[in-house]
């Protein structure tokens, strides 16, 4: 048989070998890093016999396919360890993931000194040296084997697995576990890992079953690679707005008022506001939009229309129960029908379009709890939503408007090199969840590819995560945990029309069904304000603070300058305030850098006598005293601008 190694060679064998036999062969050094084979594209175990020719490549540890093979081993060590010290309890699923690991227990929950001695045992197995033997059973004795080491959950995943299957386990000391692998040939592979925390997981990600107890951790081939991503990882946490946002006072929440309801302080508000009296006066004065206001709850009759109720109700909030009421209402998870309606109020012209329809939108979704998180996902939010009704003729012209209001929107928040691109497709093997056909979808999808095309920026495709009325180009963005949402989105969608009976009237004076984008300039609000924390670590561009400016009076004696400071300051629509406390000017100074102001303005006998104030920042440190008008000039400036200044001061 003939292999055809990655660099065009090819190896010749008279018999059957397995892919570390023949890395062996090519060298011995290259069997010492080994962790997979891949062939004919397909990623396979080491021990995977070859018979036939093919195109094989080794996965080695330098490769990010190694790195997870790594992981997924140290994920089995994991459980060997949680085993030993936790013999009752029942072993779920353990799989490698983007930066690491996961495993679930049926178990009590994990402290942190839980996790250390697991650590400890996880080391005692690795010096062990156990060989990870890989062998297969037929379905029904597979499932006789999990039942009798009382593992129900290994259990039911070998039911549902088609009748047929190969069922493959792995052998390591007394460890035993059913997985499809690929895994290192032995524990001793496992050079540097962590369990970096623990949390409570619903069985296989329904609310109903069971709660399981998950470890995440993270596996590296190297200590100095485990050394950086834990470094990573605490500045992640340092970041991380679900913290950072309470500790600054920007939102709370509160149990008896319900997860995925933020509380936001006067602090939250005050940049929520800024963005949204931003975002409304761009679309409104630049952008040629006009502004709606709908309600926040309509009928079911109108979700139905709108095909909603069909699509969609799992995840709204509805009021009512159909079989016992009259009317049955339901809080809107949208606006678009809301909008639909404020064109039909009147007959448009083919020469009134495009008609560019704007709200902030609160909105409303069902979320999971197990989905939800800081201010990223909720059960309601403010959304900067938009629908702009308009002729076959001006689509493209209007969707790379979308397009460029969304991009000068990050741009100036700072956040455009933050954001990849995805066009998100429907499903052509799940045709029942789409409105129109495949020539519908291959057109619309198509006019949004080429918008990407155009802007020249990178874009990935995405089956099934369409809207079920149109193709989308979804904005992304990870948080500091590298999790994915979408920040905005700009949806074409040419079926809508045709159910609300939404016309114009064309230049013949006949009535034309028209196209419609669904589409955000900042996307959600709350969503956005999580970014930016995570994104500043809290130092925001001085035109977002929530105080802008603290003025520091050196003592008591300096107090009424110090106000009549701030009246000027506030006079010039700068928000400010003074700390009048009678603490040492040092300490003063202290807290506000702990604040994360951008500035702070000193005020003692001199500048009271020169009319000036010392300002100190957090972009240049001590900046030297200036005439008040001067410095009033200078940030008034920063402000309109929106200028983002690198913070130079710790």
């Amino acid at each position: 048989m003939n292999i055809t190694l990655k660099d065009g060679s090819v190896k010749e064998y008279g018999e059957a070998k397995s892919v570390y036999e023949i890395a062996k062969d090519i060298s011995e050094g290259l069997a010492r890093v080994a962790c997979a084979g891949e062939i004919d594209g397909q990623i396979v175990d080491l021990r995977t016999e070859i018979n036939k020719d093919c195109a094989l490549n080794i996965i080695t540890v330098n490769d990010a396919e190694g790195l997870q093979v790594i992981r997924h081993t140290a994920s089995h060590i994991l459980a060997q360890a949680v085993k030993r010290l936790r013999p009752n309890a029942k072993v779920a699923i353990g799989p490698a993931i983007e930066d690491g690991f996961y495993y679930d227990f049926d178990t009590e929950p994990f402290s942190r000194e839980d996790l250390d001695a697991l650590e400890a045992e996880m080391k005692k197995i690795i010096k062990e040296g156990h060989e990870l033997k890989r062998f297969t059973l037929p379905r029904e004795d597979a499932i006789a084997r999990m039942r009798e080491k009382n593992e129900p959950y290994k259990v039911e995943l070998i039911e549902d697995l088609p009748e047929g299957e190969e069922i493959s386990f792995y052998d390591q000391g007394e460890f035993v576990d059913l997985c499809a692998g690929p895994h290192l040939m032995h524990t001793k592979g496992v050079k540097a890992f962590k369990l970096t925390s623990s949390s409570m997981a619903y069985w296989r990600g329904d609310s109903d079953k069971a709660r399981l107890q998950r470890i995440y951790g993270t596996a590296y081939n190297k200590k100095e690679d485990l050394a950086e991503h834990l470094e990573r990882m605490e500045d992640a946490k340092r970041r991380d707005h679900n913290r950072l946002g309470r500790e600054m006072k920007l939102f709370t929440t509160v149990d008896v008022i319900g997860q995925g309801l933020p509380l936001f302080t006067p602090r939250g508000t005050k940049m929520l506001m800024k963005l949204q009296r931003w975002i409304e006066d761009l679309e409104d004065n630049e952008w040629g939009y006009i502004r709606t206001k709908t309600p926040l709850m309509a009928k079911s009759d109108l979700y139905k229309i709108s095909g909603h109720w069909d699509h969609y109700k799992d995840g709204m909030f509805v009021l009512g129960d159909e079989e016992k009421d009259k009317e049955v209402f339901a809080l809107r998870p949208m606006t678009c029908p809301f909008q639909y309606y404020v064109y039909k109020n009147e007959q448009h012209s083919y020469r009134e379009l495009p008609y560019r329809m704007s709200e902030t939108s609160t909105l409303f979704r069902c979320e999971d709890s197990g989905e939800m998180h800081g201010l990223t996902r909720v059960r309601q939010f403010t959304i900067s939503e938009g629908h702009l009704v308009l002729r076959p003729d001006q689509a493209e012209e209007e969707l790379k408007r979308c397009f460029d209001l969304s991009y000068f929107v990050l741009s100036t928040l700072g956040l455009e090199k933050e954001v990849t691109f995805r066009l998100s497709k429907w499903d052509p093997n799940n045709r029942k969840k789409y409105l129109g056909d495949e020539d519908y979808w291959n057109r619309t999808q198509e006019a949004l590819r080429e918008v990407l095309r155009e802007k020249g920026v990178p874009f990935v495709e995405a089956d099934g995560e369409a809207a079920f009325y149109g193709p989308k180009i979804d904005i992304q963005a990870k948080n500091v945990y590298g999790k994915e949402d979408t920040m905005i989105t700009i949806q074409l969608d040419c079926a809508i029309a045709e159910s609300f009976d939404l016309y114009y009237i064309d230049q013949n004076g006949e009535k034309v069904r028209p196209y419609i984008i669904h589409r955000t300039s900042l996307g959600c609000y709350e969503r956005t304000l999580a970014w930016l924390i995570e994104k500043y670590a809290g130092k925001f561009p001085t035109w977002l603070c929530p105080e802008q400016v603290r003025v520091l009076p050196i003592s008591d004696k300096y107090e009424a300058y110090a106000n009549e400071v701030l009246q000027e300051l506030r006079k010039n629509g700068i928000d400010a305030t003074v700390d009048n406390r009678s603490e040492k000017i040092g300490f003063k100074i202290r807290e506000a850098r702990l604040d994360k102001l951008p500035y702070m303005l000193v005020v003692g006998q001199q500048e009271e006598a020169d009319r000036t104030v010392s300002v100190r920042s957090r972009f240049a440190g001590d900046e030297g005293a200036k005439p008040i008008q001067q410095f009033v000039d200078e940030i008034t400036r920063e402000i309109r601008t929106k200028e983002i200044r690198p913070t130079v001061e710790e």
